[in-house]
């Protein structure tokens, strides 16, 4: 039986625009300020009564919580990397889960919503792990670099003149632990926010889970995340309306329509670069080539619009 319109299953990927914006210090307020803008853009889509999972990226709390870290090490002992992101999946939870919770409420629709602790299981054997390519954290110098690899056997790397960081391997995610209490919550109305950051990066060792220190793409988790639950579309808010070839270029093309092929060649030839827009074409690709439904990439403004079919970009099947 298809479903109607008000009963689409729809995954959103709040991108790190959403509550970290560049030249921000992070604070809580602002991070706060940020997501009340983003959902206000989406509390049509809960009124409308679509069943909602919201994912978000974390990047930037889990680099302050590093820097935390690093300040306090002297005093309290420091806290490994997927302790970190699962201390970021709560408070962002949170703050997301309240703040549309009370525009909901605001609006005579209590909907109920839940921030779900959220863990991404990845391949022991992933070749990432040989080769950590991912930046956390703060910059050091040439002398605090060698001193953590010699302490801590961290990975470090020079960035683009600006110092050393820290780089840590970025597996891709198998499966979410948890999808089948979400699908179970979407299924009942509940609006879900899950696999915050990518999810907690686990792994299945001799029968029981264990945290790894690694950074999951957020937008290749969700897309996870989205075909476990049969999600009817798949939708990735960033800071662009649309996606665009020859980007910021003379001449720059922005595209409605882009079929699965077409996008898997634009992303061989480098349209969509590794650190923007290359994961989210990816993981845009793999959804609708084994799921058969749409990807709609857009910013939050635009995001109804979209869902119409009357703005952002639609990744189709070919």
């Amino acid at each position: 039986m298809m479903k109607s319109k008000a009963q689409q299953t729809l995954v959103l990927a709040f991108g790190g625009n959403a509550i970290t914006k560049e030249g921000q210090k992070g604070s809580f307020s602002e991070q706060l300020e940020n997501i009340e803008a983003s959902c206000r853009q989406i509390t049509g889509l809960a009124l409308a009564g679509h069943h909602m999972v919201i994912t978000h990226g974390n990047g930037p709390q889990v680099g302050s919580l590093l820097i935390k870290n690093e300040l306090a090490k002297d005093i309290v002992p420091p806290m490994p990397l997927d302790v970190c992101g699962a201390n970021t999946q709560g408070s962002l939870g949170y703050a997301i889960v309240q703040t549309l919770q009370n525009m909901l409420r605001k609006s005579g629709n209590p909907r109920e919503l839940v921030a779900l602790m959220t863990r991404s299981v990845v391949d022991p054997a992933d070749p990432a792990f040989q080769n950590p390519t991912k930046p956390v954290g703060p910059f050091f110098t040439r002398e605090q670099a060698e001193e953590l690899i010699r302490l801590y056997a961290y990975h470090m790397r020079e960035d683009s003149g600006r110092g050393w960081r820290r780089v840590v391997p970025s597996p891709r995610p198998v499966a979410i632990l948890e999808r089948s209490v979400i699908q179970g919550l979407v299924e009942n109305g509940v609006i879900v926010v899950a696999v915050g950051g990518g999810g907690i990066p686990v792994s299945d060792k001799e029968g029981r889970y264990i945290g790894i220190e690694a950074v999951i793409d957020k937008d290749l988790a969700a897309e996870r995340l989205a075909q476990d639950i049969k999600a009817d579309v798949f939708a990735i808010l960033t800071g662009v309306r649309k996606v665009c070839l020859d980007y910021r270029k003379p001449g720059q093309k922005d595209l409605d329509v882009l079929r699965a092929s077409e996008a898997t060649e634009y992303l061989a030839q480098g349209q969509f670069p590794s650190g923007s827009m290359g994961p989210k074409i990816e993981a845009a690709v793999h959804f609708v080539e084994h799921s058969g439904n749409p990807v709609i990439i857009t910013d939050f403004e635009h995001v109804q619009a979209a869902l119409n079919g009357q703005d952002g970009t639609r990744i189709i099947p070919d």
